[in-house]
């Protein structure tokens, strides 16, 4: 079948492209904005690309996959409509690829793609030729999406809507067996009212899981498990309850009164350490033991942008970081001062994601990266009225250049294009 991809540049659209290319299917894809990593990707696993919406671009394709970047307006969208072509949107596809498959979903506010990987790697490891597509690349894997042969499908798992005509989340789409939540908070202001929005979602996922199937979740985590009450019909693997437990300060696993150590992980930070513990878990349920995956877990190395050293330039190092939330930026910021207590460091937060840039989590802002040296702050929609914050890349800029050397670390933590910072810190750097 010849597909054609629009908003193919996403994360989960350039791995839906891969998983389709080896499903045996032609598939092309058009966007408006190409860039690293996807865009690599992209050209490594042979999409052919178009860059733009217009209609004249647009090819012949039997089906054509609409993103949930696109809406009504879009001139693509609009012949798509008129000439009443079939369309679907990603979600859905993937979902019609999967039917046969054992899928575990990876979901939560943060750590999904890091959690979804670890999980990977491990069954990867252990032998199985699995299935897989994450929202990332990962250092152990030369592509972020593969069909696989064996029955078990990872999945990270988003609790964003579908696309402009299927506004229920992504997630409902998998029909999963086995379910991870790593935590629910509010996040995505640009579709959902309220945390209850949102758990409304988890709650229509967890209806459509099998009895047979498992949820893995945290039990101090006070909005999954209010998901959890309002109804549970399949097995359920609660984290820090009377057979499983978790203690931080040791980094120990307990599971029924038998201790595990995972001190020796080479990821650092208490979300990590989260991580790690629901990939050992689900990996569990795909019949591997929890000293293996531990095993297969020391030679996991991570997710690009997640806590990734670009590099030490001229005594400066740079820490790339995808953290775009309160909590994920108190996570990040609290790892990297955990892992380098005596160095002064200085944070960059771009606010870009949607959220973010409506203000919602203003009050918890200045307080998630307190444990920096400093930390400024790119607002480009002018709502945030906080020291040290700056309205666009250019000033965010000159402000690095007379500071920089100040510092031994400089974290960027932002959802969008870091390279428009990193590059030109570099080049400075090594300028000098």
């Amino acid at each position: 079948m010849r597909i054609h991809i629009l908003g193919v540049c996403g994360t989960f659209m350039a791995g839906l492209a891969h998983i389709l290319v080896e499903s045996g299917h032609k598939v092309s894809g058009s966007d408006n904005q190409f860039y690293p990593p996807m865009s690599e990707y992209l050209k490594k696993i042979g999409i052919k690309t178009i860059h733009g919406y217009e209609k004249d671009l647009l090819p012949e394709a039997d089906l054509y996959v609409i993103g949930n970047a696109l809406s009504r307006g879009n001139e693509c969208v609009e012949y798509i409509l008129e000439k009443k072509l079939p369309y679907v949107s990603g979600p859905q596809m993937l979902g019609e690829e999967l039917k046969n498959r054992n899928v575990f979903a990876v979901s939560g506010t943060h750590g999904k793609t890091t959690t979804s990987y670890m999980l990977a790697h491990i069954l990867n490891d252990q032998g199985r030729d699995i299935g897989y597509l994450v929202g990332g690349i990962s250092k152990n894997f030369e592509n972020s999406a593969r069909l696989g042969t064996h029955k078990s499908f990872v999945i990270e798992a988003d609790e964003y809507d579908s696309a402009f005509f299927d506004k229920r989340s992504k997630f409902i789409h998998y029909s999963p067996l086995n379910l991870i939540i790593n935590n629910i908070e509010f996040d995505h202001a640009d579709i959902f009212d309220d945390i209850n929005d949102i758990k409304k979602q988890f709650h229509h996922l967890i209806k459509i899981i099998p009895n047979v199937g498992n949820i893995i979740y945290f039990q101090d985590d006070a909005n999954s498990l209010e998901v959890i009450k309002d109804g549970l019909w399949c097995k359920q693997i609660p984290i820090n309850s009377d057979s499983i437990k978790i203690n931080f300060k040791s980094m120990e696993l307990i599971v029924d009164k038998e201790v595990f150590s995972i001190k020796d992980l080479p990821l650092i930070g208490e979300h990590n350490f989260r991580n790690y513990i629901c990939a050992i878990l689900a990996a569990r349920l795909d019949g591997v033991t929890i000293n293996d995956s531990i095993n297969s877990l020391k030679t996991f190395k991570g997710v690009l942008r997640r806590m990734d050293l670009v590099g030490e330039f001229s005594g400066v190092s740079i820490y790339d970081d995808f953290a775009h939330h309160p909590t994920a930026i108190k996570l990040a910021t609290s790892a990297i001062r955990e892992n380098f207590p005596n160095k002064k460091i200085l944070g960059l937060v771009e606010l870009g994601s949607n959220t973010m840039s409506s203000g919602h989590h203003k009050g918890d802002l200045l307080e998630s990266y307190q444990l920096l040296d400093k930390t400024i702050l790119l607002d480009h929609k002018k709502v945030y009225e906080l020291e040290n914050t700056f309205y666009s890349t250019e000033e965010i800029l000159k402000e690095l250049k007379e500071i920089i050397f100040e510092y031994d670390i400089i974290l960027i933590m932002t959802n969008k294009d870091s390279q428009k910072f990193i590059q030109p810190i570099i080049n400075y750097l090594e300028e000098k």
